[in-house]
């Protein structure tokens, strides 16, 4: 194969993928691996590396995936990252490390993401852990929160010498990467779980069940429990809603709750003992990748799936890589559409949504192209499910039992980009509990300017 084309990746055929969860991207092999890392160029002036949120030396890994050393890839990954498993799979790489690839102008880039997948699946069943940390330093550090944020946080704290505990509110550790991506994406037993005893091999502590502002508050860990640093990576769960007419109906659900039987409660599965709904016909409304985890799901349960949008394809915040796996399974897409209403029966069961179509105006602030209704073209779709994934915003509990935390009209923590130093000394925050729904590796990389923040604060103290 010529150096203009990547090796391509093996996945699920379409057909059969839809029915189940198992992973749909079946990753490189040892041969795959080595012979798309050749492409790689060794750049003097490597732009991938300035396109990584986590700033992974990204030529340096290739070039041990060439010499088919494994272990020495993985040890460079893991010096940036606590979880290039993860990354390998739900990176958008096309907008990051990728679209910086010169190898990108005349042909296709590297396939950096699925490199770094090979090695961290190969360094995990070969029994390989990320190097330790120093000496502890006897100084402890509380990280509210274990999804990217704050394991990220939390591994580069504890190499750093600290001593560090994740409080976590759910039963179970992994935050969005357990409740929000899908197993077909993301395997929770094989990767999820695995990367976060690598963390917790570099010492860090994990107590579950604990919801800080309720069990615990942050003044408290810091004035009676003796953490001198605070790192609040919390996420942003808190649905947000259209408030159209008919939305509180039965049959109408947030992706995140959706998700999070199917996800961390495992519905899909028969002896599963969470109920979840089998709709016939769905709509889900939204068109991020959270839009695409819900309608492939409910797919997978035995929908019919149409996926509402009101702008255009070209607008589809989702990653190209995932509108395309949905078409490919299946899925419907109506676009330039909005919902206006959703019906119900006598009892109270979803029946139906009209929806209006939609053109595109003017661009807004951001320079997206506004939608605007065409009038008079109002149609319904009729089901008997539909699937809100309109975004999240961060839950208010913590920053309302926390005194002198700033936060903003959205309800994000607010704190400085370059080191996540809030307005409360010690005080921390990172990730979507900052910035609102946003991707995992944007994120990490909040973690791990933190992470340093956090050691210059206590350095300095």
């Amino acid at each position: 194969m010529d150096g203009f084309v990547r090796v391509p990746v093996r996945e699920q055929d379409p057909k059969v993928r839809a029915t189940n969860f198992g992973e749909v991207c079946l990753g490189y092999n040892k041969e795959e691996a080595e012979s798309e890392a050749q492409r790689c160029l060794n750049c003097k002036n490597p732009k991938c590396v300035q396109g990584c949120p986590v700033s992974i030396n990204i030529p340096a890994f290739i070039q041990q995936v060439k010499e088919g050393n494994v272990e020495g890839a993985y040890q460079i990954i893991s010096q940036s990252s606590a979880l290039p498993a993860v990354c390998g799979r739900v990176c958008p790489q096309e907008s990051q490390c990728e679209g910086q690839c010169v190898r990108g102008i005349k042909g296709d880039a590297v396939s950096i993401g699925k490199l770094e997948r090979y090695v961290a699946d190969t360094a995990r069943e070969m029994g390989i852990k990320p190097e330790g940390s120093k000496e502890k330093n006897g100084k402890k550090v509380a990280v509210i929160g274990s999804g990217p944020s704050g394991l990220t946080c939390a591994g580069d704290l504890a190499k750093m010498g600290y001593d560090v505990t994740i409080f976590e509110a759910l039963h179970e550790a992994g935050g969005v990467l357990v409740y929000g991506i899908p197993e077909f994406r993301l395997p929770k037993d094989a990767v999820v779980k695995k990367e976060i005893e690598n963390v917790k091999s570099l010492g860090v502590k994990l107590e579950t069940d604990v919801v800080i502002g309720k069990s615990v508050k942050i003044d408290e860990l810091m004035e009676k429990e003796g953490f001198e640093a605070v790192f609040i990576g919390s996420g942003a769960g808190l649905p947000r809603f259209m408030n159209i007419p008919g939305e509180q109906a039965m049959g109408v659900f947030s992706a995140n709750e959706f998700l999070t039987r199917s996800n961390l409660m495992k519905a899909f599965s028969e002896d599963s003992r969470t109920p979840i709904m089998r709709p016939k016909k769905c709509v889900v409304v939204g068109g991020g990748n959270v839009a695409m985890d819900a309608a492939r799901t409910a797919l997978r349960l035995g929908a019919e799936v149409h996926v509402v949008y009101r702008r255009g394809e070209e607008e589809l915040p989702a990653r190209k890589e995932e509108v395309g796996h949905a078409k490919e399974e299946g899925i419907i897409f109506d676009l330039l559409t909005n919902p206006v209403e959703i019906h119900a029966d006598e009892n109270g069961w979803v029946t139906g949504i009209t929806c209006i179509r939609m053109e595109l105006g003017e661009p807004d602030e951001s320079g997206r192209r506004s939608p605007v209704e065409v009038p008079g073209s109002e149609f319904e779709i009729e089901c008997d499910a539909v699937i809100m994934s309109l975004g999240t915003s961060p839950n208010p509990l913590i920053s309302s039992t926390t005194e002198g935390l700033e936060i903003n009209r959205r309800k994000c923590i607010v704190a400085q980009e370059e080191n996540g130093q809030t307005s409360k000394p010690g005080v921390f925050a990172g990730g979507d509990a900052v910035t609102g729904a946003a991707t995992v590796i944007l994120a990490m990389g909040a973690g791990k300017a933190a992470a340093k923040g956090i050691d210059e604060y206590l350095s300095n103290k």
